[in-house]
């Protein structure tokens, strides 16, 4: 019998990059799903996939009417996950957020009744027109994933996202998102109004009976596995960094600290954001290992919510994107 050309080192790292492939393929077929009911938005679906990936959060800030609901139903619903939708109203209770004890007359004790953040994704649609003591809620969901009350703690279902929109030109009524919650946040999405093909294609769904309160109407299937997630999740954790791209990333938020039109710069919770981000991303794309295009990627939809300016830089017109993309990549790039 003739031996195996492969060591077996070398074999399991063959049977790790088939699995991997497998892993992006179905990754890649929720992104296909999705576009079944949502037109024109890939990449905040690939934003939202990067953040499930890297086990983060996403805030999504758009008008409305640009679909942001129905993505993250669309989102869920093609990788079979449990969502909830929260509602964020002036009068809703941390309660209402997170569950609490409840009186049972039959039994004459208190049991705990779960709230809507004992889900995989938790839509929090309009974040900030609830006050801080019902945002501050979601915080210890968001960053310890579980819920204490009453002195006992309950773990949330793995995975577990939370998509939260806002509306960034109405603010009436509204609450600003503490620094501290924004932090919590892997990234943040803003969600354009489609090109004028792709509103021509909702149009021509919409005139051909397209319900977006029916997706399984749309076709919509399951595109992966709970399973999948997790592995996919492993995967992209493994993802190598190397000791020069570590030090860029600390280079580009030392910048944010040390740029005279900032206020507050970047914290090291960034820095591993923005590598966590990085990672997800190279997996996505097949790579072994994060390169600086991969970290210039994620920078701004990683760190432009962390950032707070002066407020003389924002009389005078300056904004963190063009900030990020124009000033901070010339730190220096490893090769």
């Amino acid at each position: 019998m003739t031996d195996s050309p492969l060591t077996p080192a070398a074999d399991v790292a063959a049977s790790v990059a088939v699995d991997d492939a497998a892993l992006r393929e179905a990754m890649n077929r929720v992104r296909t799903e999705v576009g079944k009911a949502v037109v024109g938005q890939d990449g905040t679906v690939t934003g939202l996939l990067i953040a499930l990936l890297a086990r983060g959060h996403v805030l999504l800030e758009g008008v409305p009417g640009v679909a942001k609901t129905l993505l993250v139903r669309a989102f869920s619903t093609a990788l079979g996950l449990d969502t909830k939708r929260i509602q964020f109203t002036p009068d809703l209770m941390p309660g209402d957020v997170s569950g609490s004890l409840v009186y049972d007359a039959r039994t004459g004790e208190f049991e705990f009744r779960d709230g809507p953040v004992f889900t995989n994704i938790v839509l929090a649609d309009e974040i900030n027109r609830t006050p801080p003591k019902t945002q501050s809620a979601l915080l210890e969901a968001m960053e310890e994933r579980q819920v204490s009350t009453d002195g006992v703690s309950r773990r949330l279902p793995d995975p577990f996202l939370v998509a939260a929109t806002q509306n960034p030109i109405e603010h009436e009524g509204t609450y600003t998102l503490p620094e501290a919650q924004l932090d919590r946040f892997l990234l943040k999405l803003i969600v354009e109004a489609p090109s004028r093909e792709a509103e021509m294609t909702v149009l021509r769904r919409h005139a051909s009976g397209f319900d977006p309160r029916d997706l399984a109407a749309a076709g919509l299937v399951r595109a992966a596995s709970i399973d999948e997630v997790h592995a996919a999740q492993r995967a992209a954790a493994r993802v190598d960094v190397s000791d020069d791209l570590l030090g860029y990333v600390v280079d580009l938020a030392q910048a944010t600290r040390r740029s005279p039109s900032v206020q507050v710069g970047v914290s090291p919770r960034a820095t591993t954001a923005l590598l966590a981000a990085a990672k997800a991303w190279a997996w996505l794309g097949g790579y072994p290992a994060i390169t600086p295009d991969h970290v210039q990627t994620m920078l701004v939809p990683t760190w432009r919510h962390r950032i707070r300016l002066r407020a003389d830089a924002e009389l005078e017109g300056v904004s963190v994107d063009p900030g990020l993309t124009g000033g901070l990549p010339q730190s220096r790039v490893p090769v």
